[in-house]
């Protein structure tokens, strides 16, 4: 038996089975027993037997042959039912992907914008900042020489009291 793929148009393979060539030699040879006078009353029932076995072969494969051909039918609805299912919901997805993207590009173009409205400022805020910085260090460094003279001063008072004090320890001595 061999087995062919054929396509109906609608482009789906359907599994055809070609007829045995069995049948055609076997039809030959019961013509040509029945013809022939020289096979026995047993020889005609063993080959009608075999003959009808065949049939019934024959009818069994066909019967398989339409029971395959309805289950392809029916899985190739299937998946023509779910290409449809698939091809709506890419179609779905592709429509709302269009303003996300639309509204993503938006939001670049904002941030873009933004962007450069803050460069400038960020500079003059660096350039700023530098200034205070270095006005910072300025009067840091001329209030360090006058910490450092009221320091000097302080040292010097606590010196003078100490003395002060001493002289008038020493009077009160001598007194």
């Amino acid at each position: 038996m061999t087995q062919s793929q054929t396509n109906g148009g609608d482009g789906a393979g359907a599994i055809a089975m070609a007829e045995p060539p069995l049948n055609n030699e076997i039809i030959m040879f019961n013509r040509s027993l029945s013809t022939s006078s020289c096979l026995s009353k047993e020889d005609e029932e063993m080959t009608r037997t075999a003959l009808s076995a065949f049939r019934a072969k024959e009818s069994e494969i066909e019967k398989r042959k339409l029971e395959v051909r309805e289950r392809v039918q029916a899985q190739l609805g299937r998946v023509e039912e779910e290409t449809r299912r698939l091809a709506t919901i890419r179609e779905e997805l592709e429509s709302l992907a269009d303003p996300m993207r639309k509204e993503v590009l938006i939001v670049r173009k904002k941030i873009d914008s933004v962007y450069k409205e803050l460069k400038p400022l960020s500079y003059s805020v660096q350039k700023k900042q530098r200034e205070y910085k270095e006005a910072v260090d300025a009067f840091n460094e001329k209030n360090l020489e006058k910490i450092q003279l009221i320091t000097k001063l302080m040292e010097l008072a606590g010196e003078s009291e100490n003395l002060r004090l001493k002289k008038l320890e020493d009077l009160s001595k001598s007194i």
